[in-house]
């Protein structure tokens, strides 16, 4: 087995000018990491910030360990007995901020031992006391290391296996650590074990950073995993709150100018978000038909509740007769009333096939898109709506005459993102473009398809809703 380099006193260090560079390159790669550390908001509640934290401290341990293995490096073996500082980018470093490395040998003919000064600073010792026979370090092991320890000593001194592992030692200020141990035998001119010798290496801050690293990740992996179920919870309770229609609808059946209807939910990306949208329609005892989208403000369990309180009204004041105008306002001040969540924005339509008129009021809610032949437009808000007012507001009401084939879009304004680069105008503009698509369509349900293909992201800001109606002949 060939002599390890401790024993081979003529192995010349490497060239210092490239080590240098290495050191500069490490310190200022320390410094720039550390920055994005310092940079790094973190509180109790946020375990993506926590992770990123514990990342960063990780990778700065690495480069602690770098360049001390640098420093040493370059000025050749043994190391120096001076402590090796670390980079200045690091003053919040405290008493365990030392050289983290270092080195020992046991002479087996002579029973000599040789510490370095790191390796007394790592183990808490005093020069003075001597370094510690091979037979006694395993007294400053944890007793359930000691076996292992025993055994990779033997393991080397007998059968001439390298040493690579780790243990636990308590210091003499009853302080514990995590000590990487890397030996080898030296041999004599007769190929015979002389002598073992060691590299320790302090590794205690790195693995606990490795270890808040992977507790971050793990608490963060838990969270994902909770908020996707609340957000499949929330989904579901919204969904069985809605009207339990899918598909298609076709009503008044009696009647030559019947609806084909269609709508579709879109949950936000966050359960936080979640609860408040609503879509319905309703064939009323007179063949006309019940159209709506709107929203309460507020989400979760609240603002669901509060919608399934607020269409069981809508319907039943539209069953009773009441026009679009004063029921919109009947509708908000039974909110106004409530302890549930206040009218956000909607819009109520009542289409009358006999006359193929449609009737309808909006409260701070995008208006009805209406295309016919190709091509869409908003309809006219009603005259004496303030556009936003949901508060002791008189509701008017405007009407439009629609024809065989004509299409209807009603949403809410969840369907386009809240961004600087969209505005409702954008929304409404992407919504008007997709009239041929639309033209082309064979049925309301296909449009709803439609939307969903433009509109649907996976990573919505809001929920929505989106209701299409077709006129038929």
């Amino acid at each position: 087995m060939p002599s390890h380099l401790f024993a081979d006193r003529s192995a010349q260090p490497p060239e210092p000018g490239s080590v240098d560079a290495l050191i500069s390159q490490t310190r200022r790669l320390r410094g720039e990491v550390d920055a994005v550390r310092r940079d790094t908001v973190v509180d109790d509640d946020d375990a993506q910030g926590r992770w990123q934290r514990a990342l960063c401290d990780l990778a700065v341990h690495h480069l602690d360990d770098l360049r001390e293995h640098l420093d040493q490096l370059k000025e050749g073996l043994p190391p120096a007995p001076e402590t090796v500082e670390l980079p200045q980018a690091a003053p919040e470093a405290g008493p365990e901020a030392q050289t983290r490395v270092g080195s020992a040998e046991w002479n087996l003919l002579t029973d000599e031992v040789s510490w370095s000064d790191e390796l007394f600073q790592i183990f808490g010792r005093s020069p003075e006391a001597g370094a510690l026979p091979l037979d006694e370090l395993g007294s400053t092991l944890f007793s359930e290391d000691q076996p292992l320890l025993t055994a990779w000593v033997t393991a080397c001194l007998v059968d001439g296996k390298p040493i690579d592992g780790e243990f636990r030692i308590v210091r003499a200020d009853g302080r514990v650590r995590t000590l990487h141990m890397r030996g080898e035998p030296v041999l004599d001119s007769d190929g015979c074990t002389a002598s073992m010798w060691a590299v320790l290496r302090d590794v205690s801050e790195l693995r606990r950073s490795q270890r808040a690293v992977r507790e971050s990740r793990d608490s963060l992996q838990r969270q994902r995993e909770i908020a996707q179920t609340e957000h499949r919870l929330a989904v579901e309770l919204q969904e069985a709150v809605l009207p339990p229609w899918r598909g298609s609808l076709r009503f008044p059946h009696s009647s030559a100018g019947t609806l084909d209807v269609a709508a579709h939910y879109l949950p936000s990306a966050t359960s936080a978000l979640i609860g408040g949208d609503w879509y319905d329609a309703l064939e009323l005892p007179d063949a006309c038909s019940l159209l709506t989208v709107g929203d309460l403000t507020g989400h979760g369990v609240t603002a669901t509740s509060g919608m399934a309180m607020m269409l069981g009204a809508l319907r039943g004041m539209a069953m009773a007769g009441i026009e679009p105008g004063p029921l919109m306002g009947w509708l908000n001040q039974l909110l106004e009333t409530s302890v549930q969540p206040a009218l956000g924005s909607a819009v109520c339509c009542r289409y009358d096939p006999a006359r193929r008129v449609l009737s309808w009021a909006q409260a701070g809610h995008p208006a009805p898109l209406l295309f016919r032949r190709g091509s869409g437009r908003s309809l006219l808000p009603p005259e004496g709506v303030l556009l936003g007012a949901t508060s002791g507001a008189s509701y008017g009401q405007a009407e439009e005459r629609l024809e065989v084939g004509d299409l209807l879009v009603l949403h809410t304004d969840g369907l386009t993102p809240r961004s600087i680069e969209f505005s409702r105008a954008d929304g409404t503009e992407r919504l008007l473009a997709l009239a041929p698509r639309f033209s082309a369509a064979r049925s309301a349900q296909e449009c709803v398809r439609i939307v969903i293909e433009e509109f649907g992201e996976s990573e919505r800001e809001d929920d929505a809703c989106v209701l299409v109606a077709r006129v038929g002949g």
